[in-house]
């Protein structure tokens, strides 16, 4: 009989969480780049931008990971991702946008420093705002061909759990924190 861990723990991270049509147009670029560079396609419904991941923390620590998410103050913005690239280190094809919003770099560091004062462990390496496509595929330095560009207006971030099933990670939303409107 298996008995449950002293410290259960859960694996989270802080990402934007495209709508439905936001998901479907990505989703649509990955069958002409998959014909390209080969590799895996990630399931359309779990396409994300990873603000920032922390990894196991143990169950207990959620209600703090919440509060301290809730202490970042952030505005609204729309997020536009407009180029496919590859990174060879890790066979990725990913969606990148052309341009960074100001608003999503404050974001992003305002979410770290809270993480720090509440001294929770995360990756800290340069933001780099991207959608996974594709897995294990190949390519060279050459541009990948342009794509029909997404565009979503981004009101909040979520707190995201991943959980194995069925051979497959899906994901669930923890919570959910709004950003400010433009005009308040």
């Amino acid at each position: 009989m298996n008995h449950p861990p002293d410290n259960p723990t859960a694996r989270v991270f802080f990402a934007l969480w495209p709508a439905a049509t936001e998901s479907a147009q990505l989703a649509a670029w990955q069958a002409p780049l998959k014909r390209l560079c080969g590799g895996r396609a990630m399931r359309g419904e779990t396409l994300h931008n990873t603000l920032a991941f922390i990894g196991d923390v143990e169950l207990y620590a959620l209600e703090a990971l919440q509060l301290a998410a809730q202490e970042v103050s952030g505005e609204g913005f729309e997020l536009c991702f407009n180029d496919a690239r590859y990174w060879g280190h890790n066979h990725i094809v990913y969606a990148a946008p052309h341009h960074v919003p100001r608003q999503l770099v404050n974001l992003a560091d305002a979410l770290g420093q809270r993480l720090d004062a509440h001294r929770f462990q995360f990756d800290r390496r340069a933001y780099k705002p991207h959608v996974t496509l594709l897995r294990n595929a190949r390519w060279s330095d050459t541009p990948l061909p342009a794509m029909q560009p997404v565009c979503w207006q981004v009101g909040d971030f979520a707190l995201m759990q991943s959980v194995p099933q069925d051979g497959l990670t899906d994901y669930r939303v923890l919570a959910r924190f709004p950003l400010r409107t433009g005009d308040g």
